[in-house]
This record gives C-alpha cells, structure tokens and sequence, in this order.
C-alpha cells in the first residue's frame, strides 16, 4: 500500500512524482523500505529486491523489480562486467542525489530480463532497519554489474 506525502517543490520531477498546485508530492512506502541516505525519500521495498548479487564502483548494489521518487538522467551506453547496456542514471526526486542507475535496454540475450528494472547503490541508501552501508575501498573502479544473479 502506497500514500502521497507532500513536499516543497522540487525542480527534478517526472513520475512517479506528482507536481500539484506547486507542491511535490511523494510515493509513501509501506513496510521494509529502502530510503535516501541523504533526505530519507522512500525509494525501494525490501519485498521487490530481485537480486543482491549486484556490485557498483563502491561496493554493493541491488536490483529492484521498481523504485519510486526517482527521476532519469540521460540514457547511455555503458560496458559492463556482463556486457553492453543501454542505461540511465536514477536521482532521488527529494534532494537529486545519484542512487543508482535503470536498464533501458540489455544487447545480451540472457540479460534481457534486467531490461526496466533498477539497481540502487548500498551505500547511497539506508536499509530498512535504518542500516547504512560503507564505502568498499576495495571495489572494483573499472565498471558495475552483476556477476550472475
């Protein structure tokens, strides 16, 4: 179950945001919830995780089967561990922070299921337990993806 919480108006805003008469108004989770570490905009439910298996230049990432209160970037390119990927950066709607990034478009075959779903940074968001998660120095810089899901 979903509500809507407003907030100030926001100059980053395309769905699932909703602009009305001025104001901002959010998707309210229910549950075990995923959260901007930064201005705690609900993102994610714990029940739409599809993988943890995920990895991002700073550690740990995980795919979602839908995010809320982002807004895209720019769709690129991007080479991958498991291959080349039509992408686009998510920023949370509340404070514009990059949280990961959406596929567009998967040119593998058996990544094709990746296609519309979300990848959410660890670290950039806080658990539903109010969990952070640490910056991993010893990630790999070159590149993000999963290595198998």
């Amino acid at each position: 179950m979903s509500t809507f919480i407003p907030t100030p108006s926001c100059p980053q805003l395309t769905p699932p945001a909703v602009r009305f008469m001025g104001r901002l108004f959010l998707i309210n989770l229910e549950g075990r919830i995923y959260t901007c570490k930064f201005c705690h905009t609900h993102l994610a439910s714990y029940e739409d995780i599809l993988s943890k298996t995920f990895h991002c230049r700073h550690g740990k990432a995980y795919l979602f089967n839908k995010v809320v209160n982002v807004s895209p970037g720019e769709t690129e390119e991007r080479h991958m561990m498991t291959g080349l990927h039509t992408v686009a950066d998510i920023f949370c709607v509340g404070c514009g922070s990059i949280v990961g990034w959406r596929y567009e478009t998967a040119h593998e075959k058996d990544q094709k299921y990746k296609e519309g779903k979300s990848v959410l940074e660890r670290y950039k968001v806080s658990g539903p337990d109010g969990s952070n998660y640490r910056i991993n120095n010893g990630a790999h810089i070159g590149g993000s993806d999963a290595d198998d899901i």
